[in-house]
C-alpha cells in the first residue's frame, strides 16, 4: 500500500502531534508498506519572529495557501492519504477524489470556540479558524479520533455521517518500560534531581494542560505533609512568567524542578523513580503521559473526566483538576497505597499497544480504497 502522511507545519512545533506522524511512518514501513510524510515549508512565516500575530497569518499563507499547490504528484502516487492531525482538516477539500483519513486527537479548540470552557476564551479569528477545521472535518471520508470522548465530540459537532467516525486509540511512542534503579539513581544526578519523594508532570503549557493548577495542587500538598526532602519535577516546555511568578510568591523555588525537552531514556527514568505522575488535565485528546508512566511502573494522579478516566483505568487516582486542596487531600491520603497500583498499571497500560493502533489503521485505509474503488465503478 502506498501512503500518504500529511503532517504539521515545521515552526509550529507540535511535539505530540510530530511524534504521531513519525509513529505511524516508522511503523507502517517496518510493515512493508510505501510511506511518504510531506509537511508544509516555513517561507512566509519565518520571515519574522515577531510580532506574533503577524507570523501566525504569513504561518497561515505557508499552510493553507502555498502548501496545496505542491500535492500534485504526492496524491497521484498515493493508494491512500492520512492527515495526522484535525487541525489540517481544510486539505480534505483537496482530497475528495481520493481515499483518505484524518485522525482527529481533540475538539478542545473547537469546543472552546463555542465558549464551553470558564477556563479559556478564543479570540475572534481563532473560532474562524476552529469553524474552517470544522467544515473541513464535515468533508472528510473518514475521522478516526484518539478516544471515544473525542469520538462523541466530532458527531455532536460535526454534519458527516456517524458511520465514518471511529475511535482508534493510540499506543506507546516508546518502548518505555521499569528502569533498573542504579542507572536511574545515575540519570537523575545529572538532571540535577535531588534525593527524596516527587511528584512528577510532564506536558507543554496549552491552557487545557492545565500547568498552573499542578503548581497549586502541589503547593497545597507540600502545606500539608510533613516531609521536607518532597519535590515536584516539571518536564516539557519552559514554565511561563506567571508559573514563575507563583514558584517565587509561594516559597517553592527550592521544591520544583523544571527540565526542558529532555530525551525518552532520560524521561524514562523519572517515570521509573517518581512517586507519581501527577497530571490533572481540563482536556486530553488521549493523554499519552498516563501510559507512559504506567509502562515505567508509575502510579498516575490524573482527572476524573473522559478520556483520563479511561486512559488510566482502574489503575489511576483520580482527582478534580480545579479542586487543588481536594486534590491536595487525595493525594496525600493515597500516598501508603501507591505500591499497589504499580502492577495495575503495568497491566493496564497493556491495552494500548502501537501494534493494534497500526493494524487498525491499516483497515481503515482498505476500508477508505475499497469505498472509493467502489464508487468509481458504481
Amino acid at each position: 500500500m502506498k501512503i500518504l502522511l500529511i503532517g504539521n507545519y515545521q515552526s509550529d512545533k507540535l511535539k505530540s502531534m510530530d511524534l504521531f506522524a513519525t509513529m505511524l511512518q516508522t511503523h507502517l514501513q517496518q510493515l512493508g508498506h510505501e510511506v511518504r510524510l510531506i509537511l508544509p515549508t516555513p517561507w512566509f512565516g519565518k520571515l519574522i519572529s515577531r510580532p506574533k500575530v503577524l507570523k501566525k497569518w504569513l504561518a497561515y499563507i505557508d499552510k493553507f495557501i502555498l502548501f496545496p499547490f505542491t500535492f500534485g504528484e504526492a496524491l497521484s502516487w498515493a493508494d491512500v492519504i492520512h492527515i495526522c492531525d484535525h487541525g489540517n482538516a481544510l486539505y480534505t477539500r483537496y482530497l475528495q477524489n481520493k481515499p483518505h483519513i484524518v485522525t482527529c486527537h481533540d475538539l478542545s479548540a473547537v469546543l472552546s470556540g463555542l465558549n464551553e470552557f470558564s477556563e479559556h476564551k478564543t479570540g475572534w479569528t481563532g473560532r474562524i479558524l476552529q469553524k474552517m477545521i470544522v467544515n473541513g472535518l464535515n468533508k472528510a471520508q473518514k475521522i478516526a479520533c484518539d478516544s471515544e470522548k473525542t469520538k462523541n465530540d466530532v458527531i455532536r459537532l460535526c454534519s458527516i455521517n456517524q458511520e465514518n467516525v471511529s475511535a482508534i486509540y493510540i499506543g506507546l511512542n516508546y518502548p518505555y518500560s521499569p528502569m533498573a534503579n542504579a542507572e536511574t539513581q545515575q540519570r537523575l544526578i545529572a538532571l540535577g534531581v535531588p534525593e527524596g519523594r516527587f511528584l512528577l508532570h510532564v506536558g507543554a503549557n496549552h491552557w487545557y494542560k492545565n500547568r498552573p493548577g499542578v503548581l497549586a495542587i502541589f503547593s497545597q500538598l507540600i502545606q500539608k505533609l510533613n516531609e521536607s526532602e518532597f519535590y515536584l519535577v516539571m518536564v516539557g516546555e519552559a514554565m511561563t512568567d506567571e508559573m514563575r511568578s507563583f514558584i517565587q510568591s509561594n516559597n517553592l523555588s527550592e521544591r520544583v524542578i523544571e527540565l526542558v525537552d529532555i530525551d525518552n531514556e532520560n524521561l524514562r527514568s523519572l517515570y521509573s523513580s517518581a512517586t507519581a505522575l501527577l497530571f490533572p488535565s481540563f482536556q486530553e485528546g488521549f493523554g499519552w503521559p498516563i501510559i507512559e508512566a504506567q509502562a515505567c511502573g508509575c502510579p498516575v494522579f490524573t482527572s476524573n473526566r473522559p478520556p483520563m478516566n479511561y486512559i488510566g483505568g482502574d489503575a489511576a487516582i483520580y482527582i478534580e483538576p480545579d479542586n487543588h486542596e481536594q486534590a491536595a487531600e487525595t493525594i496525600l491520603h493515597s500516598l501508603p497505597i501507591l505500591e499497589t497500583l504499580k502492577l495495575k498499571g503495568l497491566t493496564n497500560c497493556q491495552r494500548f499497544t502501537s501494534e493494534k493502533m497500526i493494524n487498525e489503521y491499516i483497515a481503515l485505509y482498505q476500508q477508505a480504497i475499497d469505498e472509493r474503488t467502489s464508487n468509481t465503478y458504481s
